[in-house]
């Protein structure tokens, strides 16, 4: 026999790492199905504004005007290659590093990373001409913090390549950075040093670990912080409703007893049928 779901109880079922996945393989079928239906309607320009809207620039200018894509950038990807590489290695390092950390940590040293790789590509835009006019999109910096961190974390945990056999994460960790460094010269600089950024992020937060200092905990303690008032509100609101529900119960109650169930408007039969069907 086939058993009912609940609807509301789904996103229970994902962690927050699912849902760094999720979102960035949302915005990249967003893409590409905007990105498909402008060229089969002979209007191009919708998937390149689309990406406008997302990407970050290196123009200061121009990022003033759209400070949110210090964010999107590095949750939107456009290649295929792209995409699929950056969420097999986010699946892989984040599930490792969730048996160090917790959820909640994951999260904001994804946003660390890709916040990092951001600064230190819009510092690299102001000295270097290569990147005038450059754009930067991809989760590569958020990734790489993810896996820096938990290669120094736990340096030695071996992992079985395809071809190779088991290599330890602190091998894995330097090649990475060393293909970056070796990148630099290219045509993707501006991606390398995003890169970069994003695992000097993760370094950061393994070395702060190292001596007892969390670096994800003041974001950490704010969103706990937020999220208990939330709580508190949605209590009070509950008990507010509550207590307004039973005096005018109360009061149709009382009326019912002095004057019969045939005494009450329209208006108060239908409150007292929803009255009763929230407070049982």
């Amino acid at each position: 026999m086939a058993r009912a779901i609940n609807p509301h109880s789904w996103p229970r079922r994902f962690t927050l790492l699912t849902w760094l996945i999720g979102i960035n393989i949302f915005l990249f079928l967003l893409v590409k199905i905007i990105s498909l239906a402008g060229n089969l309607s002979g209007n191009e320009q919708w998937g390149v504004n689309l990406l406008r809207f997302l990407e970050l620039p290196a123009n200061p200018a121009v990022f003033i005007t759209r400070p949110w894509t210090a964010v999107t950038y590095m949750f939107t990807q456009y290649d295929v290659f792209h995409i699929l590489f950056n969420m097999l290695w986010l699946y892989w390092f984040g599930d490792l590093f969730l048996t160090l950390g917790t959820e909640r940590r994951l999260a904001i040293l994804y946003l660390y990373g890709g916040l990092a790789g951001a600064a230190l590509y819009g510092l690299t835009a102001l000295i270097s001409p290569l990147l005038t006019g450059g754009v930067l999109i991809g989760a590569s910096g958020s990734v790489l913090a993810i896996v820096v961190a938990t290669a120094m974390m736990m340096p030695d945990f071996k992992v079985s390549l395809l071809l190779i056999g088991p290599v330890s994460l602190k091998w894995i960790a330097i090649f990475t950075l060393i293909i970056d460094l070796a990148g630099m010269g290219g045509s993707n600089i501006g991606g390398h040093v995003a890169h970069i950024g994003g695992a000097l992020a993760g370094a950061a937060y393994a070395l702060g670990m190292r001596k007892g200092y969390d670096l994800t905990r003041p974001v950490s303690a704010f969103v706990g912080m937020a999220k208990n008032r939330l709580i508190k509100s949605d209590r009070s609101k509950m008990r507010s409703s509550r207590a307004a529900d039973i005096e005018n119960l109360d009061t149709i109650l009382d009326k019912i007893k002095r004057s019969g169930y045939g005494s009450l408007t329209a208006r108060e039969r239908k409150t007292l049928f929803e009255i009763s069907n929230r407070i049982k």
